[in-house]
């Protein structure tokens, strides 16, 4: 009789607990983002970042992150389908820090949290015009960009 009394709670434990607590764990990894393009700043200040890719055939700019001093930030959620992806970074007075070489892609920013599509006429449509930094993902699904310090990228 008493083993099957501790069969019995044993059972209710497993059935009314521990299963439902084992899903709600699980289906949290299961279900859980993965970075597909994450900025790690490498530096020693905070950092404000703006990411572009190009999108069924046309550029759209997206930002701001502001990365603290050796983070990383997750800045596109999905995975990529583009082999470029184009970083532009300021520090926290808005000095850029990490910006496009002669070859650069000027594209557009905004002061605030903005989405752009298309990067021609950023002056007439309000926004700025930036120099960004090409990345080479080698068509990998997934990729992170470190940061470092201006001198040494």
């Amino acid at each position: 009789m008493r083993n099957s009394a501790s069969a019995l709670l044993a059972n209710a434990f497993w059935k009314g607990c521990a299963l439902p607590a084992f899903a709600i764990f699980y289906a949290g990894f299961a279900g859980a983002a993965h970075a597909q393009f994450a900025i790690c700043n490498q530096t020693i200040d905070a950092i404000n970042v703006s990411v572009a890719k190009e999108t069924s055939g046309t550029f759209g700019t997206e930002g701001w992150w502001t990365i603290g001093a050796n983070r990383c930030v997750d800045v596109i959620k999905e995975e990529l389908t583009g082999r470029y992806v184009y970083v532009y970074a300021t520090d926290v007075f808005g000095q850029p820090i990490l910006t496009g070489d002669y070859e650069g892609h000027d594209m557009c920013i905004g002061t605030r949290r903005f989405s752009i599509q298309g990067t021609d006429s950023c002056w007439q449509r309000g926004y700025q015009s930036a120099r960004f930094r090409l990345v080479d993902t080698k068509e990998m699904s997934r990729w992170t960009f470190f940061l470092k310090d201006p001198e040494a990228n």
